[in-house]
């Protein structure tokens, strides 16, 4: 019998692995202060290489938001492009981040032909300042039609410019918000940095009420926490699941997962090390602020966090650490995988954002001190953050919505998708006490005994952590854990600065009231303080959020239970979020609508390539193999009757198998259904028929799928399984 359909060997597909420079991570100086950067154009770079006056207007637009104008773009433009040719770039390109998620790049050489036949590198302010991708071709909700194309890339100052380095050459790449020809933002960024002006101009507002009156501006800061998966390229490559949706839509769970507990912050084996370092190597180029990596709870899952950066620059920092990963991932014979769920039964992956908010010379708003109770201004920023998740929890469950994250949202390592706030012991007891008539104490830590000797005491916090909260505070800022690790932190971001925009108005107009009447600070504060703790305290929770006693608590202090993208896009544009995005002029109606477009859109798509990929991994790998398997077993049988062998136990298998093919057949045919029905005209309803019908058969398909695997004969299974992806490194 021929065994060119069999399974490839796992041995023979790892064997032979090697990694760059044979095996060894590329050399890291000692010093890395030495590399940190050194691709990136920052604002040092540019200061030595600007004339002072020019320096002084570029810094009035990046500080203080002064109007940009065309003598010092022309400046900057031939500092940037002399900085970017030193370094051998050919190409620069406006490098942006449209709604798909991700970014976008269309290079434009520096050479222009002169008279004498020759050419030159030339880059003008006009060239810097603005760019003309094809508007159309991007999602844009209907802001711009097919046959009305124009769209404008603008750049940004306030982010630094990058060189992306290849074999054959480098690129300059200048971060840009990208705009329709109507003005209309079909970007990320835009909206992130009209964000950022709205918290500003309430904070500072709020501050000046403290007598903080040097203060010119308040920035919001964001730190991110990747995680992500790598495995072998030749199971990626031999999985048409992983290579066209990024997750495996059949595999049944290994003997072994993560049950023994023993990879998170494990030893890391050397081939992964290996490529850690140089990504990291990349990123600290880049200037990209690395601090931390480990493994991650499941099996060939790790993590990479940088420390915090104003959100603009965290958000590009954080899509060029994404870049990065998977680029470089390839040098060493893996693949990166960033989905938030590519294997059913572990951990999947997700971006913890850390939020916080500083004045512009780097006073942190959110900084408790060592007597909370007595901090006015962190108890005030404090309670504006707890105001604005308690009255948005829809917006915040909408910007961590995706397919992809509905896999992960409740399960055993991800936030539930109830929104809810946790502020640990000391804090809570704090607010207590503001609801009872005033704060007067601040729980405190002490020093934690080890008993022993030779280990110090160490410094034991007033309280402990909940990794179940969707939105804990941490320390010094709030960590939103339910971003997914394939999401933009940009809109999460956004969406945190306009709330709390909002809440900041409304309080300090409360405020501005009670001192207007004649009401010293504190009086004033102690009152707002109350009346808002009054309202939104049920949104605070410290217990386990994964409990069944807290889905039925939650219902009764009346929190949104969104549990799935489609249960929470509908609200995006109702109209409390209409009037809150143009209040604080962050978004248009028309552009949430559009926003809100794409994103039935993008879900629409997202499974139904995720059903038509399985159906056709179904019908040409699975079935033909289980029908192989059951063709072999009955030649056994037959041969071992005709010489006078009781063939029961493999008359068992046959059957097992075979009950298991008819049950995939029968799946398979509920999910060709429905994937041919595309359930409407409207974007709308063609997304609830894969959220109600094509996803519920793809589960029962991958169901018997998977029973099927547990059946027949390993050398038969056409697919890589968890047990080669998730432990063979």
């Amino acid at each position: 019998m021929s065994k060119s359909y069999r399974r490839f060997d796992t041995l023979a597909a790892v064997k032979d692995s090697s990694f760059a420079t044979n095996g060894k991570a590329a050399a890291i100086p000692a010093d890395v202060s030495k590399i940190f950067g050194e691709n990136a154009l920052h604002l040092n770079e540019l200061k030595a290489r600007l004339p002072k006056p020019i320096w002084k207007e570029l810094k009035k637009t990046i500080t203080d938001n002064a109007p940009l104008n065309e003598d010092v773009a022309d400046s900057v433009a031939v500092v940037m492009k002399d900085w970017a040719v030193e370094r051998g770039a050919t190409h620069y390109t406006h490098w942006f981040q449209p709604l798909t998620g991700q970014t976008a790049e269309k290079h434009d050489s520096f050479i222009t032909p002169n008279q004498g036949g020759g050419a030159v590198a030339e880059f003008s302010g006009k060239e810097l300042i603005q760019g003309e991708p094809d508007a159309s071709s991007f999602p844009s909700g209907g802001l711009r039609p097919t046959f009305e194309a124009r769209g404008y890339t603008a750049w940004d100052p306030t982010s630094p410019a990058f060189i992306v380095e290849n074999d054959n050459g480098t690129v300059l790449c200048i971060p840009t918000a990208f705009a329709s020809w109507t003005g209309e933002a079909l970007d990320n960024k835009t909206p992130l940095l009209r964000s950022v002006e709205a918290v500003s101009q309430q904070g500072v507002k709020a501050l000046k009420m403290f007598g903080f009156d040097n203060v010119k501006r308040v920035v919001s800061t964001t730190g991110f926490e990747q995680e992500y998966f790598l495995i072998d390229q030749e199971f990626f490559y031999r999985r048409p699941d992983l290579v066209v949706s990024n997750r495996t839509l059949v595999g049944a769970k290994p003997p072994k997962g993560q049950d023994l507990e023993d990879h998170y912050f494990g030893s890391i084996p050397d081939r992964i090390l290996a490529y850690m370092m140089e990504a990291e190597k990349e990123l600290y180029r880049l200037g990209v602020p690395v601090k931390t990596r480990h493994n991650e709870v499941a099996p060939s899952q790790f993590e990479i966090a940088p420390i915090f950066e104003t959100c603009n620059i965290a958000a590009d920092h954080q899509q060029l650490t994404m870049i990065t990963l998977k680029r470089i991932a390839r040098k060493y014979g893996l693949v990166c995988l960033l989905h938030e769920k590519p294997f059913a039964g572990v951990n999947g992956s997700g971006k913890h954002t850390n939020w916080s908010l500083a004045t512009s010379n780097g006073m942190n708003l959110l900084e408790p001190g060592d007597d909370p109770h007595s901090n006015m201004v962190f108890l005030y920023f404090c309670t504006a953050a707890i105001k604005a998740v308690h009255k948005n929890q829809d917006l915040l469950r909408i910007a961590i919505a995706s397919a992809g994250n509905d896999h992960r949202l409740g399960a055993n390592e991800a936030p539930p998708a109830i929104i809810s706030i946790f502020l640990g012991e000391q804090l809570e007891d704090i607010y207590k006490q503001i609801q009872n008539g005033g704060a007067k104490s601040s729980k405190k830590g002490g020093l934690l005994g080890l008993g022993s000797p030779v280990l110090p005491h160490l410094p034991m916090h007033a309280g402990d952590r909940n990794r179940t909260s969707p939105f804990a505070f941490t320390g010094n800022k709030f960590e939103f854990r339910a971003v997914g690790s394939a999401q933009s932190v940009s809109f999460p971001v956004t969406v945190l600065n306009t709330i709390m925009a909002e809440a900041l108005a409304e309080m300090n107009s409360q405020m501005e009231s009670a001192l207007k009447k004649g009401q010293d600070i504190e009086t004033a504060l102690a009152a707002v303080l109350k009346s808002t703790m009054k309202d939104c305290d049920k949104i605070i929770f410290s217990g386990d959020g994964y409990s069944d006693d807290w889905q039925k608590e939650a219902k009764k202090r009346g929190l949104l239970n969104l549990r799935t993208t489609m249960d929470a896009l509908h609200l995006l544009n109702s109209k409390k979020n209409v009037d809150l995005f143009e209040t604080y002029k962050v978004l248009t109606k028309r552009e949430l609508d559009a926003r809100l477009e794409i994103l039935y859109d993008i879900y629409f798509k997202t499974i139904n390539i995720e059903g038509e990929t399985t159906e056709n991994l179904a019908q040409t790998m699975i079935i033909p193999a289980a029908v192989r398997y059951i063709n072999e077993l009955a030649a056994v049988v037959e041969r071992g009757k005709s010489i006078g062998l009781k063939v029961d136990g493999t008359q068992t298998v046959i059957k097992k198998v075979n009950d298991g093919l008819n049950k995939l057949v029968k799946s398979l045919e509920k999910l060709i259904a429905a994937n041919l029905d595309l359930g409407g005209d409207e974007i709308e309803q063609k997304a609830h028929h894969m959220h109600k019908n094509v996803i519920p058969a793809m589960n029962e398909v991958r169901n018997a799928a998977d029973e099927l695997e547990r059946l027949v004969a390993d050398d038969f299974w056409p697919l890589p399984t968890y047990r080669d992806m998730l432990f063979v490194k």
